[in-house]
């Protein structure tokens, strides 16, 4: 049965290595092809008739704004979701964001941020309904950290989709609707999957504690235990998700100014570089079975990937970088402690307390923060995203980003030393 997340099927469990694969493919392709609805967009510029220089970083807002209240609602609706509703809902919420793009096709260009609003409203709910069915196992980082990795290749495959569309003669204002229909039948066929993922084992739960749906009392009773270390890493997320998304939302103007151009193809070959180079540590990561030094191992990875960033943004005005290794180190450099997050870090914190919590309601605290950040940077500094202007921006945004990271990072693990392992 589709959404059951494979209750009543404890008797007659499938071989671990048959879980994990499934699990890592169902879950890989899901939040791919939900990526085809959202990010092609992009790849577009926006600035001819009938739209208007600068409206692009209107757009692109709008879209973010839809998405961060899409992240403050889960913090209850996904904390709250029961397993049996997870898949309908997923496929219900990318109808809508598809229609979206239908109406954004169809209006005139003044309707254009209140269709982008529409798109981003649904689909910020998406990777908690998937995350529900990878959370709470031995091998979740291993699950999760291929979660991840399918938004890092993802972002680069939808990009390039969109380039290619509008290669092909498909309008700028078509190109997102017609993008969506090209991932529509591969996200029901990866759906599907995932709804016959098999629920976590006795030892999964013995090792990672029971994950259950958290009513409004045991999520404020979570945060009065935990809220300094919460804070701090959400704190941290914010700053990553920001440069992240300026990353990923202006990464044709990115590459453009740092001097390469004309090649569709070099979105997806960045971002397979980047998540190649982000999985293996996740993998290692899960085969640590001590749970307070997986949390603290993903404090640490996190601060090596912030300092990546820092090095690739000071060694690029000295010409130590070509804009393909620039984009690939700062990429990696950020998607270290954006995955380790949603990966290891949560989901240890949660394991080694002990507490009663479970992973999405952790990640929707984060993302609501961080996308927050998001919104205010593309509204106050919307003359700085067009063009060259983008580069400089992001420069000394991300010198900033990793230090103030690494500061709150550290506080993190400071702050989590007294944190004893509470009966499960």
């Amino acid at each position: 049965m589709i959404g059951d997340g494979g209750a009543g099927r404890r008797d007659r469990r499938p071989h671990p290595a048959v879980v994990a694969v499934h699990g890592t493919v169902a879950a890989f392709g899901t939040y791919a092809c939900m990526y085809g609805f959202r990010k092609p967009f992009t790849a577009g510029l926006y600035a001819e008739d009938p739209f208007t220089p600068g409206m692009k970083a209107t757009l692109v807002a709008a879209q973010l704004l839809g998405y961060t209240a899409s992240k403050l609602i889960g913090i209850r609706v996904i904390a709250e979701m029961p397993a049996r509703r997870r898949i309908g809902t997923l496929l219900g919420l990318i109808a809508v964001a598809e229609a979206a793009w239908i109406f954004f096709a169809i209006l005139p260009p003044s309707f254009g941020a209140p269709c982008l609003f529409l798109n981003g409203l649904p689909l910020g709910m998406v990777f908690g309904l998937v995350l529900g069915f990878l959370e709470g196992r031995r091998l979740s980082e291993a699950f999760i950290a291929a979660l991840c990795c399918s938004f890092i290749v993802a972002d680069g495959i939808s990009k390039t989709v969109g380039l290619q569309l509008l290669a092909a003669g498909v309008p700028e204002r078509w190109m997102p609707a017609a993008a969506g229909a090209v991932f529509a039948i591969p996200l029901v066929f990866f759906a599907r999957m995932l709804g016959q993922v098999a629920p976590p084992s006795d030892d999964d739960v013995e090792a990672r504690a029971a994950r259950e749906p958290l009513d409004h009392n045991a999520r404020i009773g979570f945060l009065r235990r935990n809220g300094w270390v919460v804070g701090a890493i959400c704190l941290a997320y914010l700053l990553v998700t920001v440069l992240r998304s300026l990353r990923a939302d202006f990464a044709r103007e990115l590459w453009t100014a740092l001097g390469a151009t004309g090649e569709a193809g070099v979105f997806t070959r960045s971002e397979l570089w980047v998540a190649l180079t982000v999985l293996v540590p996740m993998v290692v990561l899960a085969r640590v079975g001590d749970n307070r030094r997986a949390f603290r191992a993903g404090l640490a990875l996190s601060c090596l990937g912030l300092a990546a960033v820092a090095a690739a943004c000071l060694a690029w005005p000295r010409g130590g970088l070509d804009p393909f290794a620039f984009m690939v180190l700062v990429g990696t450099g950020l998607y270290l402690p954006y995955v380790a997050v949603h990966a290891t870090v949560f989901e240890r914190l949660i394991a080694l307390t002990r507490d009663r919590a479970n992973l999405g309601f952790l990640m929707y605290l984060a993302d609501s923060a961080g996308y927050l950040g998001v919104c205010g940077v593309m509204l106050a500094r919307r003359a700085s995203l067009t063009g060259d202007a983008v580069l400089p921006l992001f420069l000394d945004a991300g010198i900033w980003v990793a230090v103030a990271g690494i500061a709150a990072l550290v506080f993190a693990g400071i702050a989590s030393r007294p944190a004893a392992v509470r009966p499960g």
